[in-house]
């Protein structure tokens, strides 16, 4: 390969890289703010000026191409200089917002001031002012006096979304972005622009002023509300969800997600609904009981019926460790009637990110044994054995049946026994006998399977009930290891709810089981030495970026 020299260090390149990208990789920052990876050049924020030998004046590395025997100097007394009069000629007209700035703490012009700027400016005008508070699409606020004007909103409307909503209006001083005439910024993707601008311009409306970036916990997840299962990050405060972020994977979401997984899949964790302790139906209403006597009431009632009289429903929204305990649940029931919803919008998806699956794991419930297709054994089959009488028993898993159609629901309410847990209230969950606490996504660890065939992970980030009994019987040496989080956790409401692989486990051993996971890695060990999908991997296999599954292309969606 060949190679250039950056500050001295020599480092190889690949053809067609720039300076910059050369020297990213390199582990070597170049302070940057109008270039990103995955967009075009545009070059008009000069921060990323070097000295380059045998050229006559600096470069913008952005721009530059790297080329063999090239000597870079990103460090040198010209480029320091240069870089220092470009800080205080984008800070002339900057607002002194840091103090009430969401980009606080994340900000690069915050940053970069620090790092490379003079700390004085010799401007004695009056700063120039412009629009605050513009709104410039449904969650979008745009502040004018805070954009320096890098184009990366713009590029990215352009370019990623393919929906060219924003451009620069008026010259000089006066420049400002706005919409085209009669346009909304609407698009599906419109948040991105909000992690990609360097400074505080554009804001999330949802998150705006809720919380400063260092009063959150930050948790790497996977996002639930499509099968793409784009990467994210998960930032709680007070043991509450306040916003999600896209965290870069280039093999499922790059550096992107949708507007609607961002604001919306994480909505359940903390409302109203949710449901706190496990209940039972007693005299026509469902009242609040321990969860080991709603077990002990589960078992029993479960005895009462014979194999072909009781049938499960699996979820695409439950983890593959929550199927698989299911599963082998069912057949140590001996029950054959196992299947699980699709929840598929057709026409709902693009070729961007968005998908018409609806769940973030359909794949992975076929996968470890729960079927969705043709045949007996699927919701239709349920459903028929529900109308004839021949199913009495149902046994739902973090989903919704009764939502499906009125059929549905008028036949959960002519069986004998009807079983859920989930994690919020719904129409099943109100016609239920036995109600379980079901914990959501961001409340315990498993794995998803997207539509790719890809297995990543999930982490808890918000703390539930049964992760402080935990805490209280650990060692001090292990406490130490997580009290920094744990001690954020703590601060607000902790749902009673448990995985539902753990409620499994628990009525299992009432019925004379052998199921005794303790915890997830050990259901996941179990399936990767049982399915050949998942051969060879673990936890620490998967890592933070997912696993391909071997699996043949026919299977994929």
């Amino acid at each position: 390969m060949p190679t250039l020299t950056v500050d001295g260090k020599q480092i190889e390149f690949k053809q067609g890289e720039t300076v910059i990208e050369a020297a990213r990789n390199a582990g070597i920052d170049i302070p940057h703010f109008c270039w990103h990876p995955s967009l075009s050049i545009s070059g008009n924020c000069r921060v990323c000026l070097v000295e380059i030998e045998k050229m006559p004046k600096l470069a913008i590395s952005c721009s530059t191409y790297a080329a063999e025997g090239m000597v870079v100097y990103t460090q040198s007394e010209k480029t320091l200089q240069a870089r220092n009069a470009v800080m205080e000629f984008i800070l002339v007209n900057h607002p002194l917002d840091c103090p009430i700035c969401d980009e606080a703490g994340e900000c690069k012009l915050q940053e970069y001031a620090y790092a490379h700027g003079k700390g004085e400016s010799r401007f004695e005008e009056i700063k120039n002012r412009k629009e605050k508070r513009v709104q410039l699409g449904p969650h979008i606020k745009f502040d004018a006096e805070r954009c320096i004007s890098c184009s990366l909103c713009i590029r990215f409307s352009d370019e990623i979304a393919r929906k060219n909503q924003l451009t620069f209006i008026k010259r000089g001083d006066k420049v400002t972005i706005t919409t085209f005439p009669g346009e909304s910024f609407d698009n599906s993707y419109t948040l991105n622009t909000v992690d990609i601008c360097p400074v505080g311009a554009l804001t999330n409306q949802d998150f705006r002023f809720k919380s400063r970036v260092w009063e959150m916990s930050k948790t790497n997840s996977v996002c639930v509300g499509c099968s793409r299962g784009c990467n994210t990050e998960v930032w709680v405060r007070n043991n509450q969800i306040l916003r999600l972020t896209p965290r870069h994977n280039k093999d499922v979401n790059n550096y992107w997600m949708c507007d609607n997984g961002r604001l919306n899949t994480f909505k359940t964790v903390n409302t109203s609904n949710r449901i706190d302790g496990a209940f039972i139906r007693k005299e026509g209403m469902l009242q609040k009981a321990s969860l080991e006597k709603a077990v002990l009431f589960a078992a029993k009632s479960l005895k009462e019926f014979k194999s072909g009289e009781i049938a499960f429903i699996g979820s695409a929204y439950a983890t593959c460790e929550d199927n698989y305990a299911l599963v082998k649940f069912a057949k140590m029931l001996s029950v054959t009637n196992l299947a699980f919803a699709n929840h598929i919008i057709p026409g709902d998806q693009d070729d961007i990110l968005i998908r018409e699956d609806k769940t973030p794991n359909s794949l992975g419930a076929e996968l470890v044994g729960i079927k969705s297709g043709p045949g007996s054994l699927n919701l239709e089959g349920i459903l028929k054995g529900i109308r004839e009488g021949k199913i009495k028993a149902l046994y739902v898993m973090e989903d919704d049946p009764a939502s499906l159609s009125d059929e549905f629901e008028e036949a959960l309410g002519k069986l004998d026994l009807l079983i859920v847990h989930d994690t919020n209230q719904n129409r099943s969950t109100t016609l239920a006998d036995i109600v379980f606490p079901a914990s959501t996504f961001a409340e315990k660890n498993g794995t998803f399977v997207n539509f790719q065939g890809r297995v990543q992970r999930i982490l808890p980030s918000v703390a539930t009930a049964e992760m402080d009994r935990a805490l209280d019987g650990m060692e001090m040496s292990r406490w130490d290891k997580f009290g920094t989080e744990f001690d954020r956790w703590n601060q607000g409401h902790k749902y009673d709810a448990k995985p539902s692989w753990k409620i499994l486990t628990m009525l299992s051993l009432q019925l004379g089981s052998k199921m005794k996971y303790e915890m997830a890695e050990e259901i996941f060990s179990e399936i990767a030495n049982s399915i050949d999908a998942f051969k060879g991997l673990d936890y620490d296999k998967i890592g933070e970026l997912g696993a391909q599954l071997k699996i043949k292309q026919t299977i994929l969606k």
